[in-house]
């Protein structure tokens, strides 16, 4: 779910029936996390960067299907090195991702992700020349709150232990993917200008194979025949989680469906506590709460900006 709600809010919606755009997001949050669960599960045997090859090689299938109910899939362009350029970023926030999953619980590693928003606000001074207002500086300001009350809910900063200094480092990298997801929204901005977006899917998913495929010799294990298995249900779930996801901020207004979105925190926690015994403290969910919250001012006032501009 990279991107952010913000990145969303210029979509235009094809049909207005909020139910079906509400329904399809919860089930999509779902499995967003059943994905990141088998991430977690699999990074038990198997190097994290291998993991990413299977899921970028397995979704395509699927994407293409997905891309040929609306004809058939057109990959020319004249912007092959956007398209590059996209594709690296991806690669960058999905790497950050799967890393911080090996390190952190579910829950949190999922809160963490939702500060793509507070970091397109930022990058979009410099990208596209916006000048946030007072309100974005606020939820900006409270977005960074919620990941330091995370961070030091767990000790982060203190020093000490090995475990901490790797906790450290999953801590970073899960904000990290903020950052590189937030630069993806700015690129895919710039694409979807010329580009359809089955185009733009196509290329980040080719792309993406091709650039996690030349670190697998360095990194092989054989994967288990259970393995398997899971290394298949990552391009499933993680496939049919973006295509629902797609349709459901096509169903409705992106504020009628984006509030939907921050499910996936519960999705997680309740995860995180059946399979590994993982129960987010009272900090996680300070902090996890006030990055909702900044995300969904920043959604408000962003809606607000395109209601007066039509």
């Amino acid at each position: 779910m990279s991107g952010g709600v913000t990145s969303l809010a210029q979509t235009g919606a094809v049909r207005h029936d909020p139910r079906r755009g509400a329904i399809l997001m919860l089930i999509s949050c779902a499995l967003f996390v059943v994905m990141g669960a088998l991430v977690k599960a699999l990074s038990e045997r198997l190097p994290w960067p291998e993991i990413m090859f299977f899921r970028c090689v397995t979704g395509i299938p699927l994407i293409l299907a997905l891309s040929m109910r609306r004809g058939r899939p057109n990959l020319l362009t004249r912007r092959f090195r956007q398209h590059l350029g996209r594709a690296c970023t991806g690669l960058m926030a999905m790497s950050c991702s799967f890393f911080a999953l090996t390190v952190l619980p579910l829950a949190e590693q999922t809160a963490l992700s939702y500060t793509t928003p507070v970091f397109v606000t930022i990058l979009a001074i410099p990208f596209l020349g916006e000048r946030p207002g007072p309100a974005r500086w606020v939820a900006v300001g409270a977005g960074f709150c919620g990941i330091m009350i995370i961070a030091l809910g767990q000790g982060a900063f203190l020093g000490g232990e090995a475990r901490d200094a790797l906790y450290l480092l999953g801590f970073i990298a899960a904000v990290s993917q903020g950052v590189f997801a937030a630069v993806t929204t700015m690129l895919v901005r710039s694409l979807s200008a010329t580009e359809a977006s089955a185009t733009i899917v196509l290329w980040q998913s080719l792309l993406m194979s091709a650039l996690t495929a030349i670190a697998l010799p360095f990194v092989w294990v054989a994967p288990q025949p259970s393995d398997v298995l899971l290394l298949i249900g990552l391009g499933v779930f993680g496939g049919m989680g973006q295509w629902l996801l797609t349709e459901a901020w096509a169903s409705a207004q992106v504020s009628a469906v984006a509030p939907f979105s921050y499910t996936a925190l519960l999705w997680a926690a309740l995860a995180g506590w059946l399979v590994w015994g993982e129960m987010p403290g009272l900090w996680t969910w300070v902090g996890a709460a006030l990055i909702v919250v900044a995300g969904l001012a920043m959604l408000r006032v962003e809606m607000r900006g395109s209601r007066r501009t039509t």
